[in-house]
């Protein structure tokens, strides 16, 4: 997470005190970012029998995740636009259901850069090979393979940026 750990905790808080209990299977998973709160719950798999087809079990995941979406859409609805008032970010939900996570209408947001003549044709190249169909789906690409393949080096410079935020949190105040 990029967001201050008091932020996070007061976010995590807000929701798991208006939250319906029967909703989700324990506490949601929280990813919030400087413009999103997404949150994940996850749902009881649905009840299969041994012998049932993965075309069955399939079929019984989406249709329990799209009921789920369908019957708490108006309460989701209402929450999120409370949470985005108190904390002024877009809320996107989502669940996790026999090992597998579906994300309800995320927020796309856009993001601006200048790039140099190399760096242009690099996307270029991916919109000329069918990759992407212009260059901003061409950086958001590069950006989920940076993302893919480097996991662990990101991860580790989250874990040292919040170590300098508590660092300047517990130093002299001015």
């Amino acid at each position: 997470m990029t967001e201050r750990t008091e932020d996070v905790e007061a976010v995590v808080g807000w929701f798991v005190g208006r939250l319906p209990d029967d909703w989700f299977e324990g506490r949601p998973e929280f990813r919030i970012d400087r413009d999103e709160i997404l949150l994940i719950g996850s749902l009881a798999p649905p009840s299969l029998e041994s012998d049932d087809s993965d075309a069955v079990k399939a079929a019984a995941v989406e249709s329990k995740v799209d009921g789920f979406r369908k019957r708490t859409r108006k309460h989701r609805i209402e929450i999120a636009k409370q949470a985005e008032r108190t904390f002024e970010k877009k809320v996107s939900w989502g669940v996790a259901c026999a090992g597998d996570e579906y994300l309800f209408a995320t927020l796309a947001a856009p993001a601006m850069t200048r790039l140099r003549m190399d760096e242009r044709r690099v996307l270029d190249l991916l919109i000329d090979a069918g990759v992407a169909r212009s260059r901003s789906e061409a950086l958001a690409w590069c950006v989920r393979l940076v993302g893919a393949n480097e996991a662990d080096w990101l991860s580790d410079l989250n874990e040292a940026l919040e170590a300098v935020r508590e660092a300047r949190s517990s130093g002299p105040t001015v």
